[in-house]
């Protein structure tokens, strides 16, 4: 294939043009081959050196807008100038590094820095500016016909496919921290060099040094998907470009996710050779060096010392590390010169305070100072204390417990003085309310400095050595962290690192596509325990369905806000004999679920389908003048009988509404809501559709309406914005809102073959079939087939007498799509989070805890960490904040408090960008003009339409660097507030037994329905 011919194909930017470029990388042109090694001085000898002309390829430029555009198509356009300046932007910039830096360096005489070393420090730079200028000569030509086209979707796919792309940015990735090091190491060792950069730094126009430059290419991907949200947020449904943006999003998201990660893993490979280096232990140093230790968390926090009236008399940093099986805490030293810290970050040195093994760590709240036992001593600060006593200043449990006490000594009061038989002016039942009421109010605000105390201090009870007598000592370290999400974030990661260490946690996931040589990241999902569903009199029932009642416990406190599993109830439903019925609810306000309620019914229960209260947008489409009562949020139960109950969802009560039967009387085995219709689908191939009653909240049984889908049974509903999608045999229907208009398409070609399973993520939606081992995607606006995948698993692992493998439920949750089998294995792929095509990107996992018989059901929970915990409203050296108790008993009742959730849990708010595990932090204060993806003179109402005002999105900052990187304005408040939404996570599957996959474990013939619970770490 020649130059000019792949250019051509970058340019036209098609699907033709995607499949050159992949033949051009099997074929191994020259620009496009791939170097493993950054030794050799000859960088750029296996690669085209490309000088693109801009007399003969001009950068691209829009033509003056024409009259009559749309405000969609103005905005779009607005968005396209956007790309276009920004990729000019950096462009320069990385022109800027080869030509102000890497070439005077080359051509110094005397020498500066030696050849191989500039090569170190500038590797791959050159690969990814001839990447970018090939990009760019296609962008031109695309924005040239843009009015006529209004297409760009399918040139980032075709210019920025992984297979083009990876290689040479995973390269520059792996080396940044490499060459950061080197420059840092040059600057101290030679004059001449960190003369040089003070030169170039005083000669810019903007005054970012080369750092600065350097870490744009990281930052890249997270800028265009950005620009590419907000282009396919203004696109209509139909628009030609809409399929093309949505898979430019997937292959950008899968990119920086990729790229993410390979810089997290180095960075975190350096911050443990760091550490090692300032270990004077050799037993310690040889334990860092194990291959077998993972970085999970570090950070800077504050070591605060209080007296004994709660006054801080020391405090000092101290750089605190979570490793999976210890905790290391080390002073910070970081010295060098400031002409060099502001130019590259120096990175601190450690000094190592104390380690102890993770497992002997313990959280330690206020109000939970637990007696120790008589022989162990408990110190603080250096001081050592008899043990017992709360130590927490000040001593607000202690004080919580007086007026807990006080206020049931006056209720006592006031019952006994009901019984007096005369009548006394100030001794009356009247007085003692008032006094219960006042000493109620001092509670509360005892309760709430308590919460406040916990929402910024982390307080640490950590094993020390034994003393002369050889008795266990103790202290406690309380440490200032620098947000309510910063505590937040190290409690959960404490409270799940402990559950890894667990032997159904080493391992608790195989990747099978490689031999098992995949190391699972600490970020998988752990099991965090397995429970029977049933009384043992009662395993006879099969377990039918599940769904998750999202409540907030208003007890919870801080730290079991951390640890615990997200807020609500999780209803399992089963049947018997087609005369018996059971529902069992659980608890999830705990780190394990618990068994609070059950209840019969007549008929088996097939379905469950959980409501959200009508919004006021509802109510007004209904076109009533009448105030709809609040009944709340409800749960639809579906049974064998063609009986639908409607039960409230408020608490425990689990009281039953509203019982109706479909007019066909026929088994009910699926329900799905769409804004105010119900829709059941039948056993008959019909789907019952029933409207709100006229002034009330519940459904009308007499408004039923049906709709013919075929002859089949409709096994699953599924909604897709305003339409419910519904299977029958190999067919969905696609039913639309109010006029249930239908259009079927056919997803399989086999007629005998049923779609038993439809779950949705962005833009697409996957499917399971009634037999075989595939999964088959499908666009929910074209109906087009995207992708087809198998779920293959170990013959070692199937039971004897298996061959194949049957999918019996799907799930997608927090980026990865679970595949429950009927051999009770499990198995999650991951998949993109935007809004782009969840197509397939990576390699399967396949989980070492699986049931005995068919996974029946898995279940997502999420819930959203409510907005009083991420303020921080006490200062800093205010009252001890040093954490919440984790299940705050202030009540003589064992009954939990329960609210309404607000909303649907299930729906979640768009995420703009990729959460990546990186600060972002404002440039605004550098001097020089700011750098925006918007155009200068856009008109108002435009700007407000783009979301974006970071050019360089500032995503990938480095924890802890000095530097500043970008410029850019800082975040608004809204995009704070988005940011500061922490959703926590857990998947419960359900199936009959529990077995281990592991070779050396013995599996167990169990027949018992169990739950098994996964968790998933604390997501901000």
């Amino acid at each position: 294939m020649t130059w000019k011919n792949l250019m051509k194909a970058a340019r036209n930017g098609t699907k033709d043009g995607l499949e050159k470029t992949k033949i051009a990388m099997m074929r191994k042109v020259p620009f496009l081959s791939k170097k493993d090694c950054t030794d050799g001085i000859e960088e750029d000898s296996g690669y085209l050196d490309v000088t693109v002309s801009e007399l003969k390829h001009p950068p691209p430029q829009l033509s003056p807008m024409p009259d009559g555009l749309s405000s969609q198509q103005v905005v779009r356009r607005h968005i396209l100038g956007s790309i276009i300046q920004s990729e000019r932007s950096y462009l320069d910039s990385l022109k800027r590094i080869l030509l102000e830096y890497k070439k005077p360096l080359m051509e110094a005489e005397p020498r500066i820095l030696s050849l191989k070393k500039i090569q170190t420090v500038f590797y791959r730079l050159k690969e990814i500016l001839q990447c970018h200028s090939m990009f760019q000569i296609a962008l031109a030509s695309r924005v040239a016909e843009w009015d006529n086209t209004e297409k760009i979707g399918d040139l980032f796919v075709a210019s920025f496919s992984k297979s083009m792309v990876l290689d040479v940015y995973s390269d520059y990735i792996n080396n940044f921290t490499n060459a950061m090091g080197l420059i840092k190491k040059a600057c101290m060792s030679k004059p001449a060099f960190l003369e040089f950069l003070k030169k170039k730094q005083a000669a810019s126009t903007d005054r970012i040094t080369l750092y600065g430059l350097m870490v744009k290419p990281i930052q890249r991907f997270p800028q265009f998907i950005l620009l590419l949200q907000d282009m396919l947020e203004t696109t209509p449904v139909g628009h030609q470009d809409r399929l093309p943006l949505q898979l430019a999003l997937t292959e950008l998201e899968t990119l920086a996710e990729k790229l993410n990660e390979q810089k997290r893993l180095a960075e975190q490979l350096a911050e443990i050779q760091q550490l090692t280096r300032s270990v004077s232990d050799r037993n310690l140093s040889k334990q860092l060096n194990s291959d077998q230790k993972q970085l999970i968390l570090s950070e800077t926090l504050i070591e605060t010392v209080f007296g004994e009236k709660g006054q801080v008399l020391k405090s000092k940093e101290r750089k605190v590390f979570l490793l999976n099986d210890m905790l290391v805490c080390a002073n910070i030293n970081v010295k060098g010169p400031p002409d060099i810290s502001s130019l590259v970050p120096i990175g601190p040195k450690y000094a190592v305070k104390w380690s102890a093994p993770l497992l002997q760590v313990q959280v330690v709240e206020v109000g939970q100072e637990t007696p120790q036992r008589k022989d162990s001593i408990y110190q603080q600060s250096g001081k050592w204390t008899a043990a017992g006593l709360f130590l927490g200043p000040p001593r607000l449990y202690q004080e919580l417990q007086e007026l807990q006490h006080d206020l049931s000594v006056v209720e006592e009061v006031t019952l006994l003085v009901g019984t007096l038989q005369g009548s006394y002016q100030n001794l009356n039942t009247t007085v003692g309310q008032d006094w219960c009421m006042a000493l109620q109010r001092l509670i509360r605000i005892k309760e709430d400095e308590i919460q406040c105390a916990n929402k910024c201090r982390l307080r640490l009870m950590v094993p020390g050595k034994p003393d002369k007598s050889g008795h266990p000592v103790s202290f406690t370290v309380v440490f200032s962290t620098p947000s309510p999400i910063s505590k937040i974030s190290w409690v959960n990661r404490l409270h799940l690192a402990k559950i890894a260490l667990r032997d159904e946690n080493l391992p608790g996931w195989v990747c099978v596509e490689d031999d098992e040589k995949t190391k699972p990241p600490f970020w998988c999902p752990l099991l965090a325990c397995q429970l029977p569903v049933f009384t043992p009199k009662m395993q006879d029932l099969k377990l039918q369905a599940a769904l998750y009642n999202p409540v907030h416990c208003s007890l919870l406190g801080f730290s079991a806000a951390s640890t615990s599993l997200p807020q609500g109830y999780l209803w399992v439903a089963s049947g018997g004999d087609d005369s018996h019925g059971q529902v069992e609810i659980f608890s999830l306000n705990r780190p394990t679920p618990r068994s609070v309620k059950s209840f019969s019914l007549g008929s088996p229960v097939l379905c469950l389908e959980y409501i959200t209260e009508p919004s006021t947008e509802e109510e007004l489409e209904t076109q009533t003048s009448e105030v709809l009562p609040k009944i709340g949020n409800t749960i639809c139960v579906g049974l064998l009988d063609g009986n639908i109950l409607v039960y409230g969802s408020v608490d425990t009560a689990a009281q039953c509404l509203l019982t109706f039967c479909n007019p066909e009387g026929c088994p009910v085995l699926c329900l799905k809501h769409s804004a105010n219709f119900l829709f059941a689908g039948l056993s008959n191939g019909k789907v019952a559709v029933y409207n709100r009653k006229s002034g009330e909240g519940l459904w009308d049984p007499d408004s039923c309406r049906h709709v013919v889908i075929g002859c089949a049974p409709v096994l699953k509903l599924l909604q897709i914005d305003k339409c419910v999608w519904a299977s029958c045999a190999n067919q969905v229907s696609v039913i639309e809102g109010s006029s249930l208009r239908t259009q079927s398409f056919e997803v399989h070609p086999d007629p005998m073959v049923s779609v038993t399973h439809m779950v949705r993520a962005g833009g697409g939606v996957w499917m399971a079939f009634s037999e075989g081992s595939s999964l088959r995607l499908f666009h929910t606006e074209t109906l087009e087939h995207l992708q087809e995948i198998n779920i293959s698993t170990p013959s070692a692992y199937l039971s004897p007498g298996q061959k194949s493998v049957c999918v019996t439920s799907l799930l997608i949750c927090q980026g990865l799509l679970w595949v429950g089998t009927a051999q009770g294995i499990i198995v999650t792929l991951p998949v993109p989070r935007l809004e782009g095509i969840p197509k397939i990107t990576g390699k399967g996992m396949t989980s070492l805890n699986a049931h005995n018989g068919p996974v029946e059901f898995l279940v997502a929970t999420s819930s959203i960490l409510s907005q009083d915990f991420l303020k921080r409203d006490s200062p800093t050296e205010g009252v001890d904040s040093s954490g919440g108790g984790e299940d705050k008993k202030v009540t003589n009742s064992s009954q939990e408090s329960l609210q309404q959730a607000d909303g649907s849990p299930q729906a979640e708010d768009k995420t703009k960008g990729v959460l990546l595990q990186y600060q972002l932090r404002s440039t605004s204060q550098l001097p020089g003009k700011l750098l925006t993806a918007r155009l200068e003179e856009s008109s108002g109402s435009t700007q407000d339409s783009l979301e974006h005002t970071l050019e360089d999105g500032s995503i990938y900052e480095l924890s802890d660097d000095p530097e500043v990187w970008v410029r850019g304005p800082g975040q608004s408040s809204k995009e704070e507030t988005r940011r500061e939404k922490v959703t926590s996570a857990a998947v419960i599957s359900g199936g009959k037994g529990f077995r281990r996959l592991a070779k050396s474990s013995n599996s167990h013939d169990s027949s018992e329905n169990m739950l098994m619970v996964w968790q998933l770490p604390i997501t901000v």
